[in-house]
Order: structure tokens, then C-alpha cells, then sequence
């Protein structure tokens, strides 16, 4: 019964956090453009108030918007990895628990040494959280185990070892959700940023092959609006992959921390449990 309840609501959480992904990814997008189209390129940035003209001297906003239609899509791409480091970062918090999960763990396994079930569960109750999820489901199969006298013991640790993995496997897709949005994003970044670059390279020296006489002034003022696409995409991408670095390693603590709960539960059984 506490696995189907698991299970639902795991299911729940997948729905929730996929129709959260389709959402912010537009709504990121129209944001984007709406700050690049009447932010960045008010007029009030550039000489003669005219986004065509160049943008004032010192004028971050508009030297910002000389970069090309790409610069929203490196906005996008910015505001995608705030959001969503945002939504893993109290996702993964949840997950922990509300107390220490080390302390949680060690008082776990001191109430099984007494063979007192109830306890633990009274333990999981309190934690809640991913951790606390786990270590109750196997918990269940722990009582269940426990007065059966049908299999032999070593069919009993395998099947709370088998119960240990599903359940596992039941949270950790919650935990890695979306963190394949911050991989791209860290991967395509510096690409957009690129593309940005060149582009606006194009469109400089186009622009001083039909002016005719050589322009340095024009022509350093262009490049430097192209590598204001370098610069935003770079930063995006250290951005992502700060984040996802971050969060896979809290994650594979979270899941160290499950296969020690489990291991510890384990060995109680064989060491409390006769054959």
C-alpha cells in the first residue's frame, strides 16, 4: 500500500515538474524579448533617442541590444538556468528531509538494534523527504519480513535488497529532473554566444565594405557589439555548469546517504533474524 501511495505520487511530482518545464520555457522566451525590445532598446539608450543610432557612451543596455537578435535567445537561455536552478535547488533541499540525514540515519539504525520497527518509522515520519521515503518502504518490507516464517533468511535480505532498489528507483528520477535543461543549456551557450559573434562580424565588415573608406571607429565599435554575444554566452554557460555540478553532486550525496540507510537496515535484519 505504501509503495502504490509511492508510486502515485511520484507520478503526481513527474507530471508537475514536466508541465512546469513546458511553461517556463516559453513564457522565458517572451520575457526575453519583451526586455530586449523595450528595455534594451528604448531609446532613451541611444543617441538621438534612435535604437539605429549608436548607444551612448557607457550605456551597458544598448551596447547590449547592438548585439543582434541573438542576444534574447542568451537571455532566454540566462533566465532558463536562474529558473531552473531555482526549482532543483528547493527540489534537492525537499529530498534531504526536514532534519540531518546523517543524524536521521544513525537514530534509524539505533531503533532497529533495539528491534523497535515502530520507532524507525516514527523517524521517517518526521524526516519525510526522498530519504525518509525510501527508508520507509523498506521499513514496511522489514515488519513484513519479519514474521514470516515461509522463506529462509537469505530469501529475506533479498528481498529487502530488492525493495531497497525499487524504491531508489522511484525517487531519484524526481532528483534528476531538468538537470538535462542546465546540460544543454551549459552546451549550447557558448555556441548561441558564438554565432552571435560572428554574425555581427558579417554585418560590421559588410557594413565598412560599402561605406567604402576604412572606418576604425565603426569598425572597432561593431566588433565590440559582436562580442557582447561571446561574453553573454560564456557567462551563461560557467552559470549551468555551476549549477548542474553542483546539484549532481548533492544528489549522488542524497543517494550515498539512501544506500546507507538501506545497507544499515540490511545487516540489522541478517544480524537480528535467525534462518
Amino acid at each position: 500500500m505504501e509503495n502504490n501511495n509511492s508510486m502515485a505520487g511520484n507520478a503526481k511530482d513527474s507530471v508537475l515538474k514536466s508541465l512546469f518545464a513546458t511553461i517556463v520555457i516559453p513564457v522565458a522566451l517572451v520575457a526575453a524579448f519583451i526586455i530586449f525590445k523595450y528595455v534594451m532598446g528604448n531609446g532613451a539608450n541611444f543617441e538621438g533617442g534612435n535604437p539605429e543610432n549608436n548607444p551612448l557612451p557607457g550605456n551597458y543596455m544598448g551596447i547590449i541590444y547592438k548585439g543582434g537578435l541573438i542576444v534574447p535567445i542568451l537571455m532566454t537561455l540566462l533566465i532558463l538556468v536562474i529558473t531552473f536552478s531555482i526549482e532543483r535547488f528547493i527540489t534537492v533541499a525537499a529530498a534531504g528531509g526536514k532534519g540531518n540525514v546523517d543524524g536521521f540515519i544513525r537514530r534509524v539504525r539505533e531503533s532497529l538494534m533495539r528491534g523497535d520497527v515502530d520507532a524507525s518509522s516514527a523517524e521517517c515520519d518526521a524526516q519525510k523527504g526522498s530519504v525518509g521515503n525510501v527508508v520507509r518502504s523498506v521499513l514496511a518490507k522489514y515488519r513484513e519480513l519479519g514474521s514470516d516464517n515461509s522463506m529462509q533468511k537469505d530469501q529475506k535480505v533479498l528481498a529487502i535488497q530488492k525493495e531497497l532498489e525499487e524504491a531508489t528507483a522511484l525517487e531519484l528520477p524526481m532528483l534528476e529532473k531538468n538537470l538535462v535543461i542546465l546540460a544543454t543549456i551549459a552546451s549550447i551557450s557558448t555556441l548561441f554566444g558564438l554565432l552571435g559573434t560572428v554574425l555581427g562580424m558579417i554585418r560590421s565588415f559588410a557594413a565598412l565594405a560599402h561605406a567604402g573608406a576604412p572606418d576604425s571607429v565603426a569598425l572597432a565599435t561593431g566588433i565590440s557589439e559582436a562580442l557582447i554575444n561571446t561574453a553573454f554566452g560564456i557567462t551563461t554557460s560557467a552559470i549551468a555548469i555551476i549549477a548542474y555540478n553542483y546539484f549532481t553532486t548533492k544528489i549522488d550525496k542524497l543517494t550515498y546517504s539512501i544506500d546507507e540507510a538501506g545497507f544499515s537496515i540490511i545487516q540489522t535484519f541478517a544480524a537480528t533474524h535467525k534462518g
